[in-house]
């Protein structure tokens, strides 16, 4: 017989209240069941608030673990399906970009070490001494081949950059800090460090930067003071990355490891004293290069020594808490957290991006976008359903809508 229409349905005459307390017990295959019965609950069992518990525990949905929604105006339930490609590793796998090794001397020529930042329906990607915008092209893979912004200013490589508040940030190889106001041609450039400024971050009104000098310096940019250095403090290392904490009372730093102390300091923000280390059992050459906040006490970091380490500085500072290994003993070069389950990491070696789930041990997926030639996974960035990543000469997305 056919299944009773919505208006004889006893579990629709059923309070709104009270059928969502009993769609809240289901799981994301028996709410798909139960929005098949009609069209009306087909439309109830659609709804964020019956979705937004499921996908809380899915990979990358665009939930923190503290609930909130970095992902908003995307439904949750279209979100819960694509997690499910993200889990299983099923994607469309395009190359965006291409560049040319940059030649540095008759016969000689080397590769870029591209970085790269995510703004909505906008990639910002470093070239040599220019960082260039793309617009991502919606429904599709793609983005522009043109770009529609160039922010120049370095005369050396730009090294890393950061993006906030509609100003991007940039350190160059030039020991130069330049700060772009996106959306106009207000600019800012000053000489900051002896070396390259191998990494920058900008909060609150703040910039710190990291250098091979064996530096890191707070500047100011409010009124007046506008790229005055407020602290230098001596690392006695060369500084790879670092981060402003969300709080916006310390930084950390990650080095080289060369010396006897750990290569993961945190520093007062304010006064520029060192507050505590972090672990104590890293190998000399175990140098950090990058570190990733998830909340004001929760810190992941990767690095030479090929582990990816989850530190959280309320319960100690001497272990972290979780720790996965590169299963082919290479070197990370960046990582990157959904804020919840999920990890993303680059490799040194033939571009392997490997994703990992917080709740288990070993790696969950990994896409080898560089063979049979090799290439570090130098940047890596992802939204709820792409992932882009800068390798030597060409910048790669892997697309996870596809069912």
């Amino acid at each position: 017989s056919p299944p009773p229409s919505s208006s004889s349905s006893p579990l629709w005459a059923l309070p709104e209240e009270l059928l969502l307390l009993i769609c809240s017990y289901l799981d994301a295959q028996a709410l798909g069941r139960l929005g098949q019965v009609c069209r009306r609950l087909r439309s109830f069992t659609g709804r964020d608030v019956l979705w937004r518990r499921i996908a809380r525990g899915c990979l990358n949905s665009g939930f923190t673990q503290l609930g909130t929604d970095l992902a908003v105006g995307i439904p949750v339930k279209e979100r819960v399906k694509v997690s499910r490609n993200w889990r299983q590793g099923r994607c469309r796998r395009e190359i965006l970009l291409k560049w040319k090794h940059k030649q540095v001397a008759p016969f000689f020529s080397t590769f870029l070490m591209p970085w790269m930042e995510l703004d909505g329906e906008y990639l910002y990607l470093s070239q040599a001494e220019n960082i260039e915008a793309y617009r991502l092209c919606s429904g599709t893979v793609g983005s522009q081949r043109h770009p529609q912004a160039i922010f120049s200013g370095h005369q050396e490589d730009v090294c890393r950059f950061v993006l906030v508040n509609s100003h991007v940030v940039s350190g160059g190889g030039d020991g130069n800090i330049v700060l772009h106001k996106i959306h106009g041609s207000y600019s800012v450039k000053f000489s900051a460090h002896e070396q390259e400024v191998n990494c920058v971050d900008f909060q609150g009104g703040l910039i710190v930067s990291g250098s091979r000098d064996r530096t890191a310096k707070v500047w100011s940019l409010s009124t007046g003071r506008v790229g005055q250095c407020l602290h230098t403090v001596q690392t006695e290392d060369r500084v790879w990355s670092i981060a402003i904490s969300p709080l916006l009372s310390s930084f950390v730093t990650g080095t080289a490891c060369c010396g006897h102390t750990s290569p993961l300091r945190i520093w007062d923000l304010e006064s520029g004293q060192l507050l505590t280390c972090l672990g104590t059992d890293f190998h000399r050459g175990a140098g950090v290069l990058d570190v990733f906040y998830e909340t004001p006490s929760l810190l992941l970091s990767c690095g030479y020594d090929t582990y990816i380490r989850y530190w959280d500085i309320r319960t100690s500072t001497r272990k972290c808490v979780q720790e996965w290994e590169e299963p082919h003993d290479s070197a990370l070069y960046c990582l990157r957290s959904d804020g919840n389950h999920m990890i993303a990491s680059g490799s040194s070696y033939y571009g392997v991006v490997r994703l990992w789930d917080k709740r288990q041990t070993r790696c969950l997926q990994s896409f080898h976008l560089s063979s049979p030639t090799s290439s570090p996974v130098y940047c890596l960035r992802f939204s709820t359903t792409h992932l882009y990543a800068a390798l030597a000469s060409a910048l790669h997305v892997l697309d996870f809508t596809t069912p």
